[in-house]
């Protein structure tokens, strides 16, 4: 009997993991799900059922892809492009779940499976895209695209899958195609390996454990609780655990004033990824850029950045690199006046000393007080997470007239997250939102926005957006409710943006519906923090959480002062990611990059000063060596210009909640995103091209 090589990796996975699935039992993925609004049952699934989903996912799919390409009829959209576009189901509904667990809950089972997934998927993605029979059926509905009676979005939808597939190598000779699938494969083995290192160099490899209260000095009394609380977490009772989770992290750089331990904890930070142990990552990083030129130069281009670029809205490295260079002429001697002013203060001292990078932080706090009489304390009182929460839900509400009904019957793939019905404005379900506020040691760092289902059509019948937003927020202590600091409030904001985005999409075609150019995704997460400093805003959701109090009119005044404050900072620790990221993929040729002189000599040609690092050095900067950012962190920047160009106008109309421009947002910038090019929909909302002036004002480069 032959026994198809998926069964043999699935029974593999089994021995080699050691999971024993209980006799007769059910896997939920193989059937519909029954819960409230069809989310995953989370309650329900077991680490075992993810091979063999995964193994009859791929089976299904590649059985839809035979099917296509083995129908004797002549290619048309509906057995073709439709066919292929829906294809595929199981596969996707099982990897939304595994892929946004693997990141926000894992664990050393989910990590051996993801290793064990690597190739296999990689193989599986290869083996469409570089199908031949399947590529010569798309190309034939192409060709004759314009005969067909199409509709624009059919259109769009034809030329979007006959454009992906010269992009992933459709036209390569039979040994090209060869090579590509193997440089694929190791880039997804790369890639994993440096994320995994950068998990473990985060939440295993450091840890401040302080013994002596007054190392303690300068510290408010919740981050002290917040210490306390981890370190009795991890078996240390009577210490104080500060970690690289941001929310521990920040605080202490801002408030200690022990000068050495702010360093030993940024250290920690800056040097993850590149300390010389089995989590080092500069070895992965330099194949990481070589197998991605060899990828790009394969596939027609000079560097990995045109290959990228290419497909945005930018087009071009060139233009990307001239954006960028124009920001950071504007931003760097502002950056170094903010040095200059901090190093005039640590002057006054008794001790005198040259201001170093793990300082900014402590020093800028003196001058927010010295300056704008703005503490961080001040306003986190006034920033419960329930209460910014609210806050966030009430803007939505004034916009788009939608609502958030808090439901406890759905299940949740951690104890500590958050489910909502949401519903528009008469009433009808339009998906479900999930939040996941807190550090842990099995979630990576930062926030972001993730879907468990996206918004679409199936079967004739739409499909509603199950999405998820997750952070690493500063944790309730005992005594106190989670406080979030300006940072985590404006991030808070910013992934509910994205939720926005994909709770409103809308379109009949999984290839277009709400996919746009990486430099367009910020757009609506961005524009949604604006929302959040505006004093009719904060007036409505800033309440003290003892008394219910709004934020007084004077501590408001002080945010809108303090808007410009360490922006020159702010600015340039981030256009100097973006340059680094620009540069690894720019090269022409690669072979074995030192990545830190690499590093060091792309900050000296811009001339970033010493007390300033990027805002992701190479060893750990995940967003492009082990996330879809590579070519794109300038994306950030560069929708920052269409966001503040569209909250202009808003603010310009007199009514930050005018309902006809929310309209023509929701419509052209976040429903039917995905309709035409990026620039289209934008100026279908926006009657104009953006203007770089919002950008430069707000940001005080001007």
């Amino acid at each position: 009997m032959k026994i198809h090589y998926l069964t043999l990796l699935a029974m593999a996975t089994l021995l080699i993991t050691g999971f024993k699935p209980e006799k007769n039992r059910e896997n939920p993925f193989f059937s519909q799900y029954k819960t409230p609004f069809q989310v995953p049952p989370f309650d329900k699934i077991d680490t075992s059922d993810y091979m063999p989903a995964f193994m009859e996912g791929i089976r299904q799919h590649n059985a839809e892809i035979d099917a296509i390409i083995n129908n004797p009829a002549t290619p048309d959209f509906a057995n073709t492009i439709l066919a292929f576009d829906k294809s595929g189901y199981l596969l996707t509904r099982v990897s939304k779940v595994f892929y946004n667990l693997n990141e926000a809950e894992t664990n050393k089972q989910l990590q051996s499976i993801a290793r064990l997934l690597s190739p296999i998927m990689s193989k599986h993605g290869d083996d469409i895209a570089l199908n031949e029979k399947l590529f010569v059926r798309i190309k034939a509905v192409y060709e004759k695209r314009k005969v067909m009676n199409l509709d624009s979005q059919q259109l769009r939808v034809v030329e979007k899958y006959f454009r992906d597939f010269e992009r992933q190598g459709a036209n390569l000779t039979p040994d090209q195609k060869d090579q590509l699938r193997k440089v694929n494969e190791e880039l997804s083995m790369l890639s994993l390996t440096f994320g995994e290192n950068l998990l473990a160099e985060t939440n295993e490899n450091f840890k401040l454990v302080i013994e002596d209260k007054k190392d303690l000095d300068g510290l408010p009394q919740g981050v002290i609780d917040g210490a306390a609380e981890t370190a009795k977490a991890k078996g240390m009772d009577g210490k104080w655990v500060f970690t690289l989770s941001k929310p521990s992290m920040i605080p202490f750089l801002q408030y200690a004033k022990n000068r050495d331990l702010r360093e030993k904890i940024y250290r920690g930070y800056f040097m993850r990824g590149n300390n010389g142990n089995k989590n080092d990552n500069k070895e992965i990083v330099s194949k990481i850029v070589s197998k991605r030129l060899e990828k790009a130069k394969l596939l027609g281009f000079d560097t990995y950045a045109a290959y990228v670029v290419d497909d945005n809205m930018a087009k071009t490295p060139a233009n990307v690199n001239s954006f960028l260079d124009k920001l950071w002429t504007a931003a760097l001697p502002v950056a170094k006046k903010e040095a200059d002013e901090m190093q005039k203060i640590i002057d006054r001292e008794v001790e005198s000393f040259k201001l170093q990078s793990w300082d900014w932080w402590y020093y800028a706090e003196i001058i927010h007080k010295e300056k704008y009489s703005l503490d961080e304390n001040e306003l986190k009182p006034y920033f419960s997470l329930a209460n910014v929460r609210d806050g966030m839900f009430l803007v939505a509400n004034k916009l788009y007239g939608i609502t958030f009904i808090r439901r406890k019957d759905i299940p949740v793939f951690h104890k500590d997250v958050e489910t909502y019905e949401v519903k528009e404005a008469n009433g009808k379900h339009l998906g479900v939102l999930y939040l996941d506020y807190y550090p842990r040691d099995g979630k990576r760092g930062g926030a972001w926005c993730t879907d468990f289902q996206s918004a679409g059509w199936l079967h004739g019948k739409k499909v509603d957006p199950i999405v998820s937003v997750t952070c690493n927020f500063t944790k309730p202590t005992a005594d106190t409710p989670s406080l979030l600091s300006w940072d985590e409030t404006t991030t808070l904001f910013h992934e509910f943006g994205h939720a926005l985005h994909g709770l409103f999409t809308e379109g009949k075609y999984t290839r277009t519906a709400g996919n746009v150019p990486q430099d367009y995704v910020e757009m609506p997460s961005q524009i949604n923090e604006n929302w959040a400093s505006e004093p009719e805003v904060l007036k409505a959701y800033a309440k003290h959480y003892k008394t219910g109090e709004p934020m007084p009119d004077n501590l408001i005044q002080k945010i809108q002062n303090s808007a410009l404050f360490n922006q020159g900072f702010e600015t340039v620790e981030y256009l100097a990611a973006s340059i680094l990221d620009m540069d690894y993929h720019g090269v022409s040729e690669s072979k074995g990059i030192d990545v830190l002189k690499f590093e060091n000599d792309a900050m000296n040609k811009i001339g970033l000063i010493s007390e300033i690092i990027p805002r992701y050095r190479t060893t750990y900067f995940a967003h492009i060596f082990g996330g879809g950012y590579a070519a794109g962190y300038y994306v950030y920047i560069w929708a920052a210009v269409l966001d503040a160009d569209a909250f202009s106008a808003f603010k310009s109309s007199g009514d930050i909640y005018n309902k006809d421009l929310a309209a023509k947002f929701r419509k052209y910038c976040l429903a039917e995103s995905g309709n035409d090019e990026g620039m289209v929909q934008y100026k279908k909302f926006r009657g104009k091209s953006p203007s770089i002036e919002p950008l430069l004002k707000r940001r005080g480069l001007k």
